[in-house]
């Protein structure tokens, strides 16, 4: 590797770790915000909402990396264009290939990470993010079940505690069962526990009473109880029950889902998800050579550089517009896959056919003439 490759590179890195870092900060705070209320209003621990948050950064990466490399690039070598540096490189002899050697190697390992983000890292963390996500909602003792709140824990059953002792003991229990309307049953108790067994979460009372009333009739039957367990498990999903989204399911379990009539149903959707992890990480090239055309397509002149930084910033965002767009139609229709596939080496081939056909002379300005007579 030259010494004027090392050099770009380093200038490459540093905007590459700050853009990541600020478009990643940017992404989590956003996503982020649906966890205070749980903090708030559940009483979730902070040590729980951090892990949570972290777990969708692999996510949020493989988002920003190809973004904050088609910036970096941009800065990097806008930045050694005014500062005349690749004029003087263009002088001493080196092509625009090896001006955009830095670059590229920069992208291919940019691509390999994103690679890794969305082949393993991504569907682990978010898979074991649904899976403590779901661990979460099951956990009445931790979430749900709130001192000093009414707790909905279904549509017409009602959970009301007064207190809750350290030991996890319930105090000041109310219970308004009002899923049969026309019996609807309510159940008062002095104190109570939550109980975890194998067949679910089950809702201990003592010394309390059951009140049941027959709309019909009108009849109050009262039963006094020194104990009274109700059944929870039929509240929570089971585990083995719950079914694995794509963004949870690594590339081999994407083309080979199994014969579940939920795997059945969302086969292509699947499918297609498959195939978008294998080209969207090949974007990163498309962009890094995007970004490269304002600084090195054409003659190093300072003039009309503000045009074609905008036209090169439209041109990116059309081109990831039109990529979200075509597997938006690949998901609906699947035999549209094969697009997703043209239209990224056909994109591929345009911007290194326009980068080939630009001249490559150097048009020599006082100022930079001078530099080049420094160096």
């Amino acid at each position: 590797m030259s010494r004027v490759t090392r050099y770009i590179l380093r200038q490459l890195t540093a905007p590459m770790l700050f853009t990541t870092l600020a478009l990643a900060g940017v992404i989590w705070l956003t996503q982020s915000l649906q966890f205070i209320d749980k903090i708030v209003v559940n009483g979730l621990s902070v040590t729980a909402f951090l892990q949570f948050t972290s777990l969708m950064l692999p996510r949020m990466l493989a988002i920003v990396l190809p973004v904050a490399l088609f910036l970096s690039i941009i800065f990097t070598y806008h930045r050694l264009r005014s500062d005349s540096e690749l004029v003087v490189l263009s002088a001493a002899g080196l092509s625009k290939a090896m001006l955009a050697r830095p670059a590229l190697i920069f992208a291919a390992v940019v691509t390999l990470v994103t690679y890794f983000m969305v082949m393993y890292l991504a569907p682990y963390s978010y898979r074991t993010f649904k899976d403590q996500q779901h661990k979460l909602r099951s956990d009445f003792a931790a979430v749900l079940l709130q001192e000093g709140t009414f707790n909905n824990l279904s549509r017409g059953l009602t959970v009301y505690i007064r207190e809750r002792e350290p030991t996890g003991e319930l105090l000041g229990i109310l219970v308004h069962d009002n899923r049969d309307t026309g019996k609807p049953v309510s159940m008062m108790a002095e104190r109570g526990a939550l109980i975890n067994g194998a067949d679910g979460p089950r809702f201990v009372m003592e010394k309390g009473n059951r009140q049941q009333v027959d709309r019909n009739s009108g009849n109050l039957s009262l039963l006094y109880f020194e104990k009274y367990t109700l059944d929870l498990s039929q509240f929570i999903e089971k585990p083995g029950a719950r079914w694995r989204s794509p963004g949870e399911r690594y590339l081999q379990d994407l083309f080979d889902p199994g014969t579940t009539p939920d795997d059945i149903a969302n086969r292509d959707k699947l499918w297609v998800e498959g195939h978008r992890r294998i080209i969207t990480p090949l974007y990163t090239l498309v962009l890094a050579l995007i970004a490269l055309a304002p600084v090195l397509a054409g003659e190093f002149s300072r003039r009309g550089m503000g045009k074609r930084l905008l036209v090169t910033s439209v041109s990116a965002l059309a081109f990831e517009a039109m990529a979200v767009g075509l597997t938006t139609m690949a998901s609906k229709t699947p035999s549209l896959v094969p697009l997703m596939y043209l239209y990224l080496f056909v994109s591929l081939a345009a911007v290194v056919y326009v980068l080939a056909r630009a001249p490559s002379s150097v048009k020599r300005q006082p100022s930079e003439t001078a530099v080049e007579g420094m160096g």
